[in-house]
């Protein structure tokens, strides 16, 4: 893309006008809309509330602090998940599938790319989440998708991919869909634990982080138990002994939150393990301003070359990677 026309140049800037400076830009973008009225109405459904809806309806604020028993952190620089409890001060276990880097984008960049978000309109989601998306509509349940309303991502994002395939890691990754969530502390934006589809979504789920800090929670139902030492060696374990204090601490999965702390502007890549075995969420506490998530997703195997999907997945790459889309 030439210069002149990249909607993220300093170019760009100059030719939309903006004469405010960059620490006003910033405000304008995140607290002047986290400030404005919040929508009458949302878009939770069955158990999803917010605060918009839990309001209305007289009920007090229904999220509360998690109750696992243990919390650990993931520290990026050793891929471990580490104790926040001081009596297990030093202990900590493996937590592969999680690749991060920070400073993904310039802050120019971020709110570049925010004020061309804002171009478009946001549809109430669950959990007092804003959404827009650029993808097929999919049923999961039955596995039915229709490409029709797919436009493409949009064109502010062939600098991002573009810039994620300069890393080894990811310089096969080919997005078919793109999901940009708005979380605002007035709504009580949330994400309950999940697992994103498997069908027609591949490996890698990436994020890139917006306008705030916050915490991606990491959790997981099973009952078996977790061996964890002061080297970081771990192991899942089905018996109910436990292991002697010196050498192992043996706790149940579903009693353990990791919180992998997403700075502003950072990018995340959830595989393995981290995409598969664990639940990802962001608790309502851990949004304290606006917060604007981009995901993208690439076709699972079904979809790519050599699976029983192969000829439709391959469309669907064709019009993504258009990046003249619009959201459906």
């Amino acid at each position: 893309m030439a210069e002149g026309n990249d909607p993220l140049s300093g170019a760009g800037n100059a030719a939309r006008g903006s004469q405010y400076p960059l620490e006003f830009e910033e405000s304008r973008l995140g607290f002047a809309h986290r400030e404005s009225d919040p929508p009458l109405s949302c878009g939770c459904k069955g158990i999803r509330s917010c605060l918009i809806c839990e309001r209305q309806k007289g009920e007090s604020e229904r999220e509360a602090r998690p109750q696992k028993k243990y919390a650990f952190t993931y520290d990026t620089a050793t891929s471990l998940a580490v104790a926040d409890d001081p009596n297990l001060a030093g202990w900590a276990f493996q937590f592969p599938g999680v690749f991060q880097l920070d400073n993904f984008v310039s802050e120019e960049e971020e709110l570049e790319l925010v004020h061309l978000m804002d171009q478009n309109e946001w549809k109430p989601s669950q959990s007092g989440r804003m959404k827009q998306d650029y993808g097929p509509k999919v049923n999961f349940k039955k596995q039915k998708l229709k490409a029709g309303g797919f436009s493409g991502l949009p064109s502010f994002s062939r600098m991002i991919v573009d810039r994620m395939r300069q890393h080894k890691f990811l310089e096969g990754f080919k997005p078919v869909e793109q999901c940009n969530l708005d979380y605002s502390p007035m709504r009580g934006s949330a994400i309950n634990p999940h697992f994103d589809d498997s069908w027609l979504w591949g490996e890698r789920l990436i994020s890139l982080n917006l306008l705030s800090d916050t915490i991606l929670s990491m959790s997981c139902d099973s009952q078996d138990l977790l061996s964890f030492s002061k080297t970081g060696t771990a192991r899942s374990c089905r018996s109910s002994s436990v292991h002697g204090s010196s050498v192992f601490h043996s706790i149940p999965y579903n009693e353990i939150e990791v919180a992998v702390h997403l700075p502003r502007r950072s990018l995340v890549v959830l595989y393995g393990a981290a995409r598969y075995q664990w639940q990802h969420a962001i608790h309502r506490y851990n949004i304290r301003s606006r917060r604007i998530c981009c995901t993208f997703r690439e076709l699972s195997i079904e979809f790519s070359c050599g699976g029983k999907q192969e000829a439709l997945g391959e469309t669907l790459l064709g019009v993504a990677l258009c990046f003249q889309g619009s959201p459906v």
